[in-house]
């Protein structure tokens, strides 16, 4: 078997399923109703999560140091039941500040509510240890929040390299939020490190605004020996064309004895770039908002000079051991709250640190599938299988998978056939110039004659 072949997951192949196409009316008969009329989402999980104690992940990851990750066959004991594209999905739990800042007329304040977003975007990923999975060439995702005021699409539009494109819209027209991801993994020795390549636009359609991001650098530390930590780092900067305001936030990495870690700090400037807000906290907890001159007057005095117990720092020689927290966000006064995170559920550290939204990601309730694409992640038998903690199935199908696309892939190299997008298009993003993979419409029109069996 050639390197090509060893990839983590392949692409797919090619048959239709003419079986799709349903009116979206039926979807109405699926709701769990409760007596208030609302949709009675699961606060679990079907199983409690994989051990991970039964094999060697040395043995695994030892000739895989400096690699991509995404090139490594690796058993699902790795990852977590839910697939890259549900992960995307996360960045909408915290839309109530999209909405908040279509609200606000003044532009200062909605770039602070922007920049809480985008920090709340990937605060789900505390103590997320576990990997995704990849998902297959041509898998889709749809997420619809009624509750939330959106909806949501998802298609993996590349394979070599992986890229998962994704469009979410409000269901008022009040805003559209969509980016393509192209994550690389890397294991380099003690920790792996997530680069997570793609921008963010958020478009605020009232305001005729356009907002756009990089997310920031993520390492998962203690791989081999230790307990698992994640930190985020990197600066990150919101950018709004419409009126040239920018934010430039500081993921802050844990620094020596940890005392920075999981630090947020930034500030906003607009077009003469002039500060006009500090932000700060953390993006495992809350962000806040205050007057530059509140801020500077706040340092001089001292006030952030408290000294933390002196811990193993990040950089120790025998393990990156995880540096112990002993306070909170320290609350200047005069902050503004901008965003605080929802507390996980009791049962979280069992159900691989979901948070109450991610529980939900992956729950097919009867009839579904007559209404979905037959490319939707929920109806992927490995992803199932783990999630019913019957890792033996999903080991298998994994591997079925993953076999099943090797031979679409060389089918079609050997046919000359290249892979053709179905719901996503490679175009320029008409606010950066940049590269960019834009939704083509039409995913909730509920026709999917044409949809490729990939599982």
């Amino acid at each position: 078997m050639n390197s090509e072949e060893e990839f983590y997951d392949a692409e797919t192949g090619l048959e239709s399923d003419d079986s799709c196409e349903v009116s979206f009316k039926d979807a109405l008969v699926l709701e769990r109703k409760q007596e208030n009329g609302v949709w009675e989402r699961r606060k679990t999980l079907p199983a409690e999560m994989i051990s991970r104690n039964d094999f060697s992940v040395w043995s695994i990851l030892k000739k895989c140091i400096g690699m991509e990750l995404s090139k490594i066959a690796m058993p699902v004991e790795f990852n977590e039941p839910l697939s890259f594209l549900q992960r995307i999905s996360e960045y909408m739990e915290h839309t109530h500040l999209i909405h908040k800042a279509c609200t606000l007329s003044d532009s200062i304040d909605r770039m602070q509510v922007v920049a809480a977003f985008a920090v709340s975007a990937v605060a789900s990923q505390w103590e997320r240890t576990g990997k995704p999975f990849n998902p297959l060439l041509g898998e889709t995702y749809e997420l619809i929040r009624e509750d939330e005021g959106y909806r949501l699409i998802s298609e993996q539009v590349s394979h070599h390299p992986p890229v998962s494109a994704f469009h979410a819209e409000s269901l008022k027209q009040e805003f559209e939020f969509h980016g393509s991801i192209y994550p690389k993994l890397k294991f380099w020795g003690k920790s792996v490190e997530a680069e997570p390549k793609g921008t963010m636009t958020l478009e605020l359609l009232k305001h005729k605004e356009a907002y756009t991001w990089i997310n920031p650098m993520c390492c998962v530390h203690n791989i081999i020996l230790g307990k698992l930590w994640i930190e985020q780092y990197g600066t990150v900067e919101i950018v709004n064309h419409s009126t040239g305001d920018k934010c430039v936030l500081n993921f802050k990495p844990c620094g020596m004895f940890g005392k920075e870690l999981h630090k947020v700090e930034g500030y906003i400037q607009d077009k003469s770039k002039k500060k006009r807000r500090v932000i700060y906290g953390k993006w495992t907890e809350c962000m806040y908002s205050v007057d530059p001159k509140v801020y500077d007057a706040y340092k001089k005095t001292g006030g952030d000079s408290k000294k933390l117990r002196q811990e193993q720092s990040c950089e120790g020689e025998d393990q990156d051991e995880k540096p112990e927290v002993h306070e909170t966000v320290t609350v200047i006064p005069g902050s503004a709250l901008l965003w605080r995170m929802t507390p996980p559920p009791a049962n979280s550290a069992q159900m691989y640190s979901f948070t109450s939204f991610a529980m939900t990601l992956n729950e097919l309730e009867p009839g579904m599938e007559r209404l979905m694409a037959s490319t939707d992640c929920r109806l992927r038998p490995d992803i199932r299988a783990m999630e019913n903690g019957d890792t033996e199935s999903a080991n298998t199908e994994k591997e079925r998978l993953e076999e099943k696309q090797r031979v679409s892939r060389r089918e079609r190299s050997k046919d000359e056939e290249e892979w053709s997008t179905r719901w996503f298009n490679l175009g320029t993003n008409p606010h950066t110039g940049a590269e960019d993979w834009l939704y083509t419409g039409g995913y909730f029109d509920r026709n999917y004659a044409d949809c490729p069996s990939i599982y």
